[in-house]
């Protein structure tokens, strides 16, 4: 697992001109608002404010780009970017503020694919919304490198958990195997996720 040294907010952006500049792997965090992005990238990287986080849906409006700053087991740097953002499917909001809220993580998307790792969270309580199975299908038909966590695990039982995994694995014409579970108050599938990390890292910084 990489050894984290340090994270950062290095920019909140809304349009391309105000990306980073370094051009370092990415991992995209996406879900529908309040599926948990922020509370997930507090977790793995065991910080409890650099990724607001809300109860309210819909807080996260920006592209909030996360520098981190990582070791393997052998000392060798490995940066890369967490990329939280906005929420899709916020009934609440405008439906103008809706679509430039999708515009812009189409833009990031569409722009940095080479270099992006995309995670999709859905509720491990509840089959995929329209939006979730949309987005799936969309990112996956076009070759990105994507992968479903069942977050909130923690707020289902066991009992229930395989039956519900199974059911979203139908819904997006996946594996259940291919399902991460997760949650942000036992850390259950942080380690799986952190490999995950780290071979995506690893992979880019070999090509580059």
């Amino acid at each position: 697992m990489l050894k984290i040294k340090k994270a950062e907010l290095a920019v909140s952006a809304v349009k391309p001109t105000q990306y980073p500049l370094e051009v370092l792997p990415e991992i995209a965090v996406l879900g529908r608002s309040n599926s948990g992005k922020s509370t997930m990238i507090n977790t793995l990287l065991n910080r409890k404010n650099l990724a607001r986080s809300s109860q309210s849906p819909g807080k996260t409006r920006l592209l909030n780009f996360y520098r981190i700053y990582a070791e393997d087991e052998n000392g060798r740097k490995m940066p890369f970017f967490f990329v939280d953002l906005p929420g899709y499917g916020y009934a609440k909001a405008a439906k103008s503020e809706r679509e430039e809220w999708l515009l812009r993580i189409e833009t990031l998307l569409t722009k940095h694919q080479a270099r992006l790792l995309c995670w999709q969270l859905v509720d491990i309580r509840h089959d995929p919304s329209k939006e979730d199975i949309a987005f799936n299908k969309a990112l996956r038909q076009a070759g990105f490198d994507l992968h479903v966590i069942a977050n909130k695990a923690d707020k289902i039982s066991k009992n229930a958990r395989s039956k519900q995994i199974k059911s979203i694995a139908a819904a997006l014409d996946l594996l259940p195997e291919q399902i991460t579970v997760f949650s942000a108050i036992s850390c259950e599938g942080r380690e799986i996720i952190w490999q995950a990390v780290a071979e995506h890292v690893l992979r880019l910084s070999i090509l580059s």
